[in-house]
Formats: structure tokens, sequence, C-alpha cells
């Protein structure tokens, strides 16, 4: 079952092959049609176009696998059979994106379905990659991301290729042996180093009734795990979170304390720019933001509804509307409290988010008759960009966070974080200090709706504050973002990780010079 290759001549870069169920676009270098594959159903697609786009950039042999999701890649099924396909896109010789074949990702329109249908999509995924793409491409490291790949690295290891697997999220599956094997994947090559619900006496006894864990068997078999920020790895260990599955835990435990586990912070995309938005009317850097953002603001405020004030503090809520992770019953209990207390000043909240708890903000909306300071509407791409760029405040409660996005991109437009103390957000969001000119949002540490009051009045004694001081206030956060929050960084981060791994002797970065 071994595949490893011999550096092909003149090569100075050892190849990496980045395996991700989702992904939200690929540099047009990269192959065929790179720039219309888009599938994405969260931030793993964001994170994964970033890194494989960053490494590229710094030219890095760098491959990717992917399901082949015909449709949501806007691709005329019918002139195509599988194979011709599969030749056509994946064994040119200098292709680099590699399409898992199968009729059950062609027609969809969503990455993942509702269900056990996951599972098919999974074991699909995963046959293709061990079966084809990880022959084709020879990889001396492999990238895994999520459940979705948790087979691979086991598949690796018996491979003798080191592996990375980075976990993104808490959410497994579970399967058997015997559902593996029917899938085409031949796991008796690398069941041992799968987890299991229970110790297996034998591959027999554990064939048909122990189930594999996915996530956690993806992190027991890989070399080096990752999460997606320093402090949610540390609150894992130290056995913060409840709903984090003891397998999960104890798995992330072992390769900590064996010094094989690392936080990586995620980082928004580089398009997440107000000096070059495409989406946003007025766009603005930190020396002219404070205009531009009053523009924007007027226009943000007539597309929802709202009273149109630019001298009106607006508090931006960029995520979904999920009571189990993001604390919208948090704003919900202080809603029109805070309005009231605020009302002079004009204050507003602005909701562009999806998702259960959506409804009692109506409610609110709709009793007190405040739809001039309160409002709700779904998620919409161009609204939601327009949020950041005309909002003051950005509101992100979340009880935990494994990384987070939007209170990275909110400061980059100048859009100041009132966030809760865990995380990803732990190590993006300090509190404001403005006599001392540090910080760059409010924090609170309580997660309850009175922590959150806090925060917020935090928030509006900053907006007292004078203009010119609140100005360059802003004006050093965004500039200070802009240089901190990026995919370079990040992609370095993965470069060193990957140079650790493969234990070079002579450490070179992936341009081919020495580090």
């Amino acid at each position: 079952m071994a595949v490893r290759r011999t550096r092909r001549k003149g090569q100075k870069n050892p190849r990496i092959l980045i395996v991700t169920p989702e992904i939200t676009y690929l540099p047009e270098g990269m192959g065929n049609l790179a720039g219309r594959m888009s599938a994405k159903a969260g931030g793993m697609a964001d994170v994964s176009a970033s890194l494989v786009g960053a490494l590229f950039d710094l030219g890095a042999d760098v491959h990717v696998a992917l399901p082949h999701y015909r449709r949501m890649f806007h691709e005329e099924t019918a002139q195509l059979v599988a194979e011709e396909l599969r030749v056509y896109k994946s064994r040119m010789p200098d292709a680099r994106i590699h399409l898992a074949e199968d009729r059950c990702f062609y027609y969809r329109d969503h990455v993942y379905s509702r269900g056990n249908g996951n599972a098919k999509l999974a074991l699909a995924f995963q046959r293709e990659v061990i079966n084809h793409v990880i022959p084709e491409v020879q990889p001396d490291l492999i990238h895994c991301n999520d459940w979705m790949t948790g087979l691979i690295p086991a598949a690796a290891r018996r491979m003798g290729i080191p592996c990375l697997f980075t976990v993104h999220n808490i959410h497994t599956h579970k399967l058997t042996l015997a559902q593996v094997e029917d899938a085409g994947i031949d796991a008796a090559e690398f069941w041992g180093n799968l987890y299991y619900d229970r110790p297996p006496a034998d591959y027999f006894s554990a064939r048909d009734t122990d189930p594999i864990d996915l996530q956690a068997s993806g992190i027991f078999a890989a070399h080096f795990i990752n999460t997606v920020s320093p402090t949610f790895l540390t609150e894992i260990v130290n056995g913060w979170h409840g709903f984090i599955p003891d397998s999960i835990r104890n798995e992330i435990r072992g390769k900590y304390y064996a010094g094989c586990a690392s936080g990586i912070l995620n980082a928004p995309d580089s398009s997440d720019n107000p000096a070059t938005d495409s989406q946003i009317p007025f766009r603005y850097g930190p020396e002219n933001h404070a205009e531009m953002k009053r523009k924007n603001k007027l226009e943000l405020q007539r597309a929802l509804g709202l009273e149109e004030n630019p001298d009106a503090p607006l508090f931006f809520w960029p995520s979904r509307l999920d009571p189990v992770q993001k604390g919208p019953q948090l704003l919900a209990d202080i809603c029109y409290r805070f309005l009231d207390k605020h009302w002079a000043a004009g204050a507003q909240i602005a909701i562009i988010a999806n998702g259960a708890f959506q409804q009692p903000f109506w409610d609110i909306r709709n009793f007190h008759g405040i739809g001039h300071r309160l409002a709700v509407h779904n998620f919409d791409g161009r609204l939601s960009q327009l949020g950041f760029a005309g909002s003051d405040f950005m509101l992100m409660p979340s009880l935990f966070e494994p990384c987070g996005l939007p209170q990275m991109q909110a400061p980059i437009y100048g859009s100041l974080a009132v966030a809760h103390n865990t995380g990803g957000l732990h190590d993006t969001v300090e509190h404001l200090d403005v006599d001392n000119h540090r910080g760059n949002g409010f924090v609170f540490n309580t997660y309850d709706s009175n922590g959150l009051f806090w925060a917020m009045d935090q928030a509006m004694a900053f907006w007292h504050r004078p203009a010119e001081v609140r100005e360059a206030e802003v004006a050093r956060i965004m500039a200070e973002s802009l240089k901190r929050f990026n995919h370079e960084a990040c992609a370095r981060q993965y470069i060193e990780l990957y140079e650790q791994m493969l234990h070079r002797h002579l450490v070179k970065d992936f341009s081919g010079a020495e580090a």
C-alpha cells in the first residue's frame, strides 16, 4: 500500500495534498475551471480556499482534493462521462485540482445532507481520495479537514505519509468497518489505526458491531493536529464545554500532551477590505473611514428601514441566530432595555442573519413598535458586507467559538467587536484601552445577558468620547487588523507546521530559499 514517491529532479518543495469537503474558490492557475469551483457550508470553505490560495501564491507545490459538485460548479454534466472528466481535469501533467467522482455529488445544491445522507457522501469522497487521488498525487504530506476526511489519516499512516488533521468543529459521525468496506474502501489495510467505541480484540470482532468515530479517528491517526484557535484547544484540554464527546476530547488531549497539537487562527478573506470591497457603495481605508462609514451607514439604514441618521451608534449582528452557540438569547433578553436606555443617543441594532432564534427579535420589534431602531433581515451577502461597513459595533456573544471570523472582519471595516471572552474570540478581541491606545473591542467574561449589557454599555461610553478620539482609535484598529488578520500570516504558520512534520534537515521556505 506504500505510495511514497521520490523527489522529482529539480524539485525544491515538498508536495502538499489538502483534502477538504468544501471550498469557496481556487486560484485560476491551479487548473481548468478553478475559478468556478465553489461549494460552501461554513467557515471551513473560506479557510481551505485561503490556505490553498496563499500556499499557491507562495510557490508551494500544493494540490487539493474535493468532491466533484458538478451542479454547484455550474458544469454541463451531460457533456462528459465521469472517467473522461477525471482524465480531463485531474490527470493533466500540471493539474493540481483532483475531483472525487461519484454520482452522489453531481446534482447536489448543498455540501451536506440532512440525516444520514452525509455518511454516504463522506465514504464516497474518502474512497476516491484513498484509491485514486493519493496514488496519483504521491504527496509528501496530507492535510485533512474534519470528520468527512476522518479515515484518511489512518490510511496515510499505513502508507507512511505524514498527515495533519485540522479540527474545525466538534461534529462527528459513526460507521462500522463493514459499511466502510462496502463503500469500496479496503479498511482491513488500516483498521488498527481507527478509533472505535470499544477497544477491538481483533479485526473480525470489530467489523460489524463496533462503530468507528470518524472525527476521533482522524485525530487519533494523524501525526499532528490543530484546532482553529489556540484558546479553543486549551479549553478542550482543560475540560471546558460539556458538549464535547469524551472520545474527541481524550484524543485531542493525547495529541496535546504528546506535543503534537497546536492552534492556528483562521483569517478572513483578502476580499474583506473596505478599500477594495465591490459589495459596499463607499470604499475607504483608515485615513478616511469616518466620512465613508457615515455614508455607508445611511445606505444600510435605508436598506433595512431604520431611522436614517449617520450619527446614530449602530450595532450589527452578522452570525447565524443559533442559541446553542452564538448567544442570540442574551441579546433578546436585553434588546429593548438597551435601546430604551440609549434612546436619546439614537442607538440602533441591525440583525442580518438566519436561524431558529430570528422570531423573538421580530416579536420584540413588533410589540414595542421599534422597527426604526431594530432591524431583522435574512442573511444576504451584499447586505452583510454593508453591515460591516456601515456599523460602529459588531455583536458576537458566543458561548463557545472554535475560531470565528466576524470578529476579525469587523475591525478591518472599523466596526468594533462586542464579544464574550472565549475560544477564538479571546485570541482576537482585546478590551479597548483608549488612554494607552491598545485593544480593538469590548470583552465580557460572564456569559449572561448582564455581561453582554455591560459590554454594550462600554461600547456606548466609547461612542460618547470626542469624535477626534474615536476616529483616531478606529483608524489605529483598522490598520492593525489589516496587518494581523490575513491569509499570509495564517499560511506561514501552516508552512512552519508542515516543515516540522516533514522533519526536514535543511529548512527551506516554499519559494525555495533557505529560511
